[in-house]
C-alpha cells in the first residue's frame, strides 16, 4: 500500500448494517481505523475518543470507519463497555473482519494468518489508520503498536494539511497547525507564485518560501 494508490475495495457486515466501501466513502474523506480485538483497554479508550472527536472530523466533511477482527454481535456488546467507561456513544460503523479478509487487504496482517484464536503478537499489526480522499485514493497511513494510544489531534492536524494542500500549492512544516505560516510547494516557479501569493512571501532560503495560510 503506497501513497495515492486507489484504496481498495470491500464489502463486509458493520454494526450500521452491510458496507459496500467505495460506493459508501465516494465523495468525503474517509479515516478507516483498525483494532486487533474488541474488549481491549487501549483500543477502548481509542473508539471513545474517535466518538467525541467525530463533529470535528464532520466538519471536514470526513467520516469515520472502524474495524475489528471480531464480529457485529461482539462488536455491539463492546460499544457498550466504550459508552460506560469513555462516555461516548458511537455512531459510526464498526466493521466485522472475522476473517481477516479486509485486514489482509489493507497489509495490515500477512497473507498466511489465519482466522481464530490468535495471539497478542499476531494481532498486532492490526491497529492501523489510513486517510482516504473523496475519490478514494490513500493520503497517508500510520500504524501503532499494540501498547501505544493513537493521538486524534494529530489526525486533525494531518487531515487539515492534506486538505490544504489538496486546494493550494503549498506545503505544511514541521509541527503545523491550522492558521499558521505554510511554504509555497517546490513545484511552484517564482514567477508563478507571484500570480498565487499576491501579497509575497519571506525567503528564508530560494527553495524556502514562506507565506500565510490560503484561505479558501
Amino acid at each position: 500500500m503506497r501513497i495515492n494508490d486507489l484504496a481498495p475495495n470491500f464489502s463486509a457486515k458493520s454494526t450500521q448494517g452491510d458496507i459496500s466501501f467505495h460506493e459508501w466513502s465516494r465523495g468525503s474523506w474517509t479515516i478507516l481505523f483498525s483494532h486487533p480485538k474488541d474488549f481491549t483497554p487501549v483500543c477502548t479508550t481509542e473508539v471513545g475518543a474517535f466518538a467525541r472527536y467525530e463533529p470535528e472530523f464532520s466538519k471536514r466533511n470526513c467520516k469515520l470507519l472502524g474495524l475489528s477482527v471480531d464480529s457485529v454481535e461482539s462488536h455491539l456488546s463492546w460499544l457498550k463497555d466504550v459508552q460506560e467507561t469513555q462516555g461516548s456513544q458511537v455512531n459510526f460503523p464498526i466493521l466485522a473482519d472475522e476473517n481477516l479478509e479486509v485486514s489482509k487487504l489493507y497489509g495490515m496482517l500477512p497473507n498466511e494468518e489465519l482466522a481464530g484464536n490468535r495471539t497478542p503478537q499476531q494481532n498486532a499489526t492490526v491497529r492501523s489508520v489510513f486517510v482516504i480522499d473523496p475519490e478514494l485514493s490513500i493520503k497517508m497511513f500510520l500504524c501503532y503498536p499494540m501498547t501505544t494510544g493513537r493521538n486524534l489531534d494529530e489526525l486533525i492536524r494531518v487531515l487539515d494539511s492534506i486538505q490544504l494542500t489538496a486546494n493550494f500549492k503549498v506545503a505544511t512544516p514541521v509541527n503545523w497547525n491550522k492558521g499558521e505560516k505554510v511554504i509555497i510547494a517546490s513545484s511552484v516557479s517564482d514567477d508563478n507564485a507571484k500570480k498565487l501569493f499576491k501579497n509575497g512571501w519571506v525567503a528564508e532560503k530560494p527553495y524556502l518560501r514562506i507565506v500565510d495560510e490560503p484561505k479558501s
